[in-house]
């Protein structure tokens, strides 16, 4: 992240939105710790209430949550109604194959694990 000090975006906004975007292209994936509010003072050169008011708006529209001192994590999204069936039929489907192959669920789950980023 960095902070563009000749624009008229504010700081705050800046490291909202540059967060924001993380979560949104799937680097900061749901239940990814993001820096302490002071870690990222210090890194971005900012004061510690610029980044706490960005981590107030994020955690207001949904994007993070703060979970007291065991820091703050990006929010698992939450599915529309057509995406969450979309999501059932897949899973339906995969088990479906793998047991066919004879797979065990523990080999199957150890699958996914390796491929999810």
């Amino acid at each position: 992240m960095a902070i563009d000090h000749h624009t008229t975006e504010p700081p705050y906004e800046q490291v909202r939105r540059q967060i924001a975007a993380k979560v949104a292209d799937g680097t900061l994936g749901p239940g990814a710790r993001i820096p302490t509010v002071r870690a990222l003072a210090e890194t971005l050169g900012l004061a510690v209430n610029t980044v706490a008011k960005a981590y107030r708006t994020l955690e207001a529209e949904g994007v993070v949550e703060t979970l007291g001192r065991r820091g703050t994590f990006v929010r698992p999204r939450t599915l529309d109604r057509d995406a969450a069936a979309a999501a059932d039929a897949a899973a339906d489907t995969y088990v479906a194959e793998l047991r066919r192959l004879g797979l065990a669920r523990s080999e199957a789950l150890r699958m996914v694990e390796d491929r999810w980023p």
